[in-house]
């Protein structure tokens, strides 16, 4: 049977690797880190890469005379945004600022900013209630005990492997190690960025071709 990753196969084999941490009495300090240190590595690759897996696309209403939006749950960075089939355009805060500095005055909604990590800001105020598309770059639901399966666990368990190793290593203080996980990690990363723009091309050239 093919090996499918879990959080709890993840830490055996990480553990194997180390040759550390096999229970709670034996080495307590690396059994109980060894989570903590699969969310340090799930958010190294969420900030390394930007591929297809952690795209996500929702739907939100903009709403007459509001425009401040609260960002969806363990957003990243966003892709594009369109209403009612137009793309909305991004720009800085100052900017948006400047083209629409009075936020109760309405418009049709041109533009949009990062009004800060948890917000965006729309220029002009919305003057209607409308549909929202967004594709943004998530964080993926981080593994625990409950959440035991994710897009990386399932399509890419070398990646998390070798960042979980590559996190591990300087807690453990064995330094001499952190080249070979930091190899293994990039190669195996550049593989799936490699994937990705592949994807990307062939998308493409069924458009030209169509």
């Amino acid at each position: 049977m093919a090996y499918v990753m879990s959080f709890s196969s993840l830490q055996e084999d990480a553990r194997r690797y180390l040759e550390r941490g096999f229970t709670a009495e034996s080495d307590p300090l690396v059994y109980e880190q060894l989570p903590r240190l699969i969310n340090f590595a799930e958010r190294r690759i969420s900030r390394e890469l930007k591929i297809q897996g952690f795209i996500r696309v929702m739907t939100a209403p903009l709403v007459l005379g509001t425009a401040v939006y609260l960002k969806p749950d363990r957003w990243r960075e966003t892709i594009s945004m369109t209403l009612a089939g137009k793309p909305i355009f991004p720009r800085s805060v100052e900017y948006v600022r400047s083209y629409w500095p009075t936020q109760s005055a309405t418009g049709e909604t041109e533009f949009y900013a990062d009004y800060d990590y948890s917000n965006w800001l729309f220029a002009p105020t919305p003057d209607a209630d409308a549909t929202l598309e967004v594709l943004y770059y998530e964080l993926p639901p981080l593994l625990d005990e409950t959440n035991t399966a994710n897009w990386l666990t399932a399509y890419a368990p070398n990646v998390l492997l070798y960042a979980t190793l590559l996190e591990c290593t300087p807690f453990l203080k064995n330094d001499e190690r952190i080249a070979t996980w930091q190899a293994m990690y990039d190669r195996a990363a550049q593989a799936l960025n490699g994937e990705d723009l592949k994807r990307i091309m062939d998308r493409s050239t069924s458009r030209q071709g169509a």
